[in-house]
This record gives structure tokens, C-alpha cells and sequence, in this order.
């Protein structure tokens, strides 16, 4: 890793690139109180997110909202919509007509709420039913990481959200991806554009994820994930996250001379 890409992992925290509003039904805050703790605490972007489905018919007014909120300066004010990946061809659950760019939000958050299976989404209780079916372990990443691949090739302006926080939940483990895989994933991420966020709420993905991101030259930002403006940009997590992976590079390329 050059010095300019060690200098940059502290500069992610400037920012919080997944914050959610009352738009979304399970957050409590305003934009206008997520925007003003944004900037009490220094940030230079914010990425105001909220959740969506295909039945979604309010993104024009969240548009229309955040467009008439007074901004501080100093502060970039982003939109997303959060999504979920639905299945292992990396269909994304978004609303029909979705204007993404210009004219309409910034980005599509894909979220790994449930695990993206042949057939659909599989809730984590249907995936550790299959797992104790007979599905190995190695074919359900392979799974997770085809449709992680198929989503960021099929979703243009993506970021991707809490990515392999749905692991645990069916009883699988980072740490089982294996190098390959991840490998395949962070230049997925560099080739397409895809952003991928260090998520502070779900502590993911890992420092081995975060440095096959940096070794491909993949986009990484940090996030919290927030639902209250009080958790608007405070890191404790992600800082530790980044500079694990920091370090794991630094090894890998040190013992590669």
C-alpha cells in the first residue's frame, strides 16, 4: 500500500455515506437534525439513505425534501436508497423507473438483509435450514459471492451496504471466504465503480475483506449506519477495522519483496 492510500484511510471518516431518516420506518431522526449532527461533528459528507422495496412510491418527495434543506458549509449532502439483493442473479428489490444520477438519488445502497439464494431471497433461518440440508458451506459463499458479483454488474451507481453481515446470522464466518473469493469480489468492486462502505453498526466487513479492496483499488468509505442523529458520523469500530486491513496489506506487500 503507497503512502497515499495509508493517508487516506483516516480521511474515510470525514464522512457517512449511510444515515438514515423518518423516511424509512424503523429510524427516528429528520433529515434536517441528520444533516445539522453531521455537521456539528466536522463531517464533509453525508449520504442521506433510506430504505426501499419495489413498492416504494415516496422517492420523488424524499428527493424533493432533501433538495430544501439549508446546508452547511463545508458539508456534501449525497442521497441513496437502501435495497436488498433478492438473489444470486443479483436482482436488487428497487422500485420501478428508479432514476439514479441525475435527476434522481445518487446511489443504490444494496443491502445483504437476507441471503441470496437460486431461488430468491432466503431468509437466514430458510439458509441454515438448507446448510443443515446438506448445502456445504463452500457453495453457499460461492452463493453469496455470485450475487454479490451479478448485483454490482447489474446495478450502476451502487454502494454496497454492511456487506457479509448476513453471515453470521445463518452461522457462517468471514473468515471462510478464503482469499480467493474475496479476491474476486474487490475487483468486481474496482471494475464496476461499486463503493463499498466499512459499516460501524454491523462491524463488517472485516479487515481481510477491506484489504482485498485496497489491494484491487476499490472505493471504500465508512459509515454508521444510522437511525438516530445522535450516531451521525462517531466512529469507534471502523477505525480499528481500517487499520487492521492497513496493516494486513502492509504485511502481505512487505513479504512479497
Amino acid at each position: 500500500m503507497s503512502a497515499t492510500e495509508a493517508g487516506r484511510l483516516p480521511a474515510l471518516l470525514h464522512g457517512d455515506f449511510h444515515v438514515h431518516s423518518t423516511f424509512s420506518d424503523d429510524a427516528r431522526s429528520t433529515l434536517a437534525e441528520n444533516i445539522a449532527a453531521a455537521s456539528a461533528v466536522g463531517l464533509r459528507t453525508i449520504r442521506l439513505t433510506d430504505h426501499v422495496r419495489a413498492s416504494t412510491t415516496w422517492v420523488h418527495e424524499f428527493l424533493s425534501a432533501v433538495a430544501g434543506e439549508r446546508v452547511p458549509d463545508g458539508l456534501t449532502v449525497l442521497t441513496g436508497v437502501e435495497a436488498k439483493l433478492l438473489d444470486a442473479s443479483g436482482a436488487v428489490d428497487t422500485p420501478p423507473g428508479l432514476v439514479v444520477g441525475t435527476g434522481g438519488v445518487d446511489a443504490v445502497v444494496i443491502g445483504d438483509h437476507q441471503f441470496p439464494g437460486t431461488d430468491g431471497p432466503w431468509s437466514p433461518t430458510a439458509t441454515r435450514e438448507r446448510l443443515d440440508a446438506g448445502l456445504s458451506d463452500d457453495d453457499a459463499l460461492d452463493l453469496l459471492i455470485e450475487g454479490s458479483i451479478r448485483a454490482m454488474e447489474r446495478t450502476p451507481h451502487a454502494q454496497l451496504a454492511h456487506w457479509f453481515s448476513i453471515l453470521p446470522k445463518v452461522g457462517l464466518d468471514e473468515t471462510q471466504l478464503g482469499t480467493a473469493r474475496l479476491a474476486a469480489w474487490a475487483q468486481a468492486a474496482a471494475a464496476t465503480g461499486t463503493i463499498v462502505e466499512v459499516n460501524e453498526k454491523w462491524n463488517c466487513p472485516g479487515p481481510d475483506a477491506i484489504a482485498a479492496l485496497l489491494d484491487a483499488g476499490a472505493r471504500i468509505v465508512a459509515s454508521t449506519d444510522s437511525h438516530v442523529a445522535a450516531d451521525v458520523g462517531r466512529y469507534d469500530r471502523v477505525p480499528v477495522l481500517l487499520d487492521e486491513a492497513a496493516a494486513r496489506v502492509g504485511v502481505e506487500k512487505e513479504d512479497a519483496r
